[in-house]
């Protein structure tokens, strides 16, 4: 996908969005939609690519919104798959060998984040047409949300991963990928002013720019252990602000579109989440009713609720509790378990009242045993039911640790995914694919 020629148009008229078409040594262009060269030439254009990028990210069966979902929801057992005959979703749930590189979930996530990628790295290179200083540093940072989300999501699936868009790009370790992320993120946090100069007015609504860079950056500070600044830009954000991936009636929320409401794709696996039995919720956490239609079924018939039960429902960026959760984890690593147990608690304890979601657990405080690996596992589990059908349970299996596909007793079935045969034909750099 990287040595292909990409042409950028309008989606349409409201969102200024744009088409991308890609084609080995052809272009397939339109001749009555803009050229790149006029969209990036205008502050319309500019904002207008940024918008399309969260519609890129956000709607549709292809978009890593639903990819993410399914295939780490698959990929760790925390989903079931209803009709087998949704290949693509079957391939990831068998894991192991059986998912190949022609695979719909895998190649969406990669040619999506990529796209992605390239688009908000021409709204950030182009922003200065922008003549207002405040409209031009929100728009950076909004097109830096996806562009970090877009490294950081391929590095959570892909064990290596490109970090520019040229013919034959060099592939580098994902490790790279999130301190890109970051320093994306960083850029945009230096930049932000008070006065957004009207740019929330101009894109879609639901999204607390601000509040999800800290958020962001907590994330991925976190997954490159610099643990202090995830701490400090967990504690920056707002935990009353919500930062959400709107829908309406046209453009709806994939998951709940394609899967929940039709009830032919995939639902949870069950309450347990596909969790082993130390890990699992207690029956009385009141996360169970919020992420869950009904937990008193019949024939294991278990349906998503959530932000998943409406195709309206507004896809979370981030939620509250991963935050009081990234601290606890931070606090853990550097074996400062006091601490760490006091920002476990922060979500054990927390009421559906006090959350901006309405997501608590009720539960009393953490009362296990005071190690390190007893705490992080507390400290996982949670991240499985607080961030239930996120798309970060992969990459937290990893990091946690926990029983691989060649371990026994396996919670995953993959460690990494292969690479997109979309990218392998056309990039002789692409590395072998990981073992399983």
């Amino acid at each position: 996908m990287n040595r292909l020629s990409i042409k950028i148009k309008y989606l349409g008229v409201l969102l200024l969005a744009l088409l991308t078409f890609a084609a080995c040594e052809k272009d397939f262009t339109d001749p009555g939609a803009a050229s790149e060269a006029q969209v990036l030439s205008t502050p319309d254009g500019v904002i207008g690519l940024a918008a399309g990028a969260q519609r890129r990210w956000s709607v549709g069966r292809q978009s890593p919104v639903y990819a993410t979902v399914a295939g780490a929801g698959f990929t760790t057992g925390e989903l079931r798959l209803i009709n087998p005959g949704n290949t693509s979703e079957n391939e990831v749930a068998l894991g192991y060998s059986d998912l190949p590189g022609s695979n719909g979930i895998l190649t969406s996530i990669w040619e999506q984040a990529l796209l992605t990628r390239n688009e908000t790295d021409k709204v950030i290179a182009n922003a200065n047409i922008i003549p207002n200083p405040n409209t031009r540093a929100w728009t950076i940072a909004y097109a830096s949300i996806f562009n970090a989300l877009a490294n950081g999501t391929m590095a959570d699936f892909f064990q290596q991963v490109t970090l520019t868009t040229e013919s034959n790009a060099k592939f580098s370790p994902g490790t790279d990928a999130v301190k890109a992320a970051i320093t994306t993120l960083e850029n945009a946090k230096s930049v932000l002013t008070p006065d957004d100069g009207g740019l929330r007015s101009r894109i879609p609504a639901g999204i607390d720019i601000p509040n999800t860079v800290n958020a962001l950056l907590a994330r991925y500070y976190l997954y490159d252990g610099r643990y202090a600044e995830a701490i400090s830009a967990a504690n920056a954000v707002d935990l009353s602000k919500t930062s959400v991936l709107a829908y309406d009636a046209v453009s709806t929320n994939p998951i709940a579109f394609v899967s929940i409401l039709t009830n032919n794709v995939y639902q949870p696996i069950d309450l347990t989440l596909g969790l082993p039995a130390a890990l699992q919720p207690a029956a009385n956490d009141l996360r169970l009713p919020f992420y869950f239609q009904d937990i008193t079924v019949t024939d294991n018939d278990y349906q998503a609720a959530g932000f998943f039960d409406d195709n309206l429902a507004g896809f979370p960026i981030y939620v509250p509790g991963e935050m009081a959760l990234i601290k606890a984890e931070a606090y853990a690593r550097q074996d400062q378990l006091p601490a760490a147990i006091t920002a476990l608690n922060e979500v054990l304890t927390k009421q559906p009242a006090d959350d901006a979601f309405g997501i608590g657990a009720g539960l009393p405080a953490y009362a296990g045993p005071q190690t390190k690996d007893a705490v992080l596992a507390a400290i996982y589990a949670n991240r499985c039911m607080e961030m239930m059908m996120s798309g970060l349970r992969f990459g937290d299996s990893r990091r946690f640790g926990r029983p691989g596909p060649n371990d026994a007793n396996p919670e995953r079935n993959r460690n990494w995914y292969p690479y997109p045969f979309s990218e392998r034909d056309n990039n002789p750099e692409t590395p072998d694919d990981p073992d399983i």
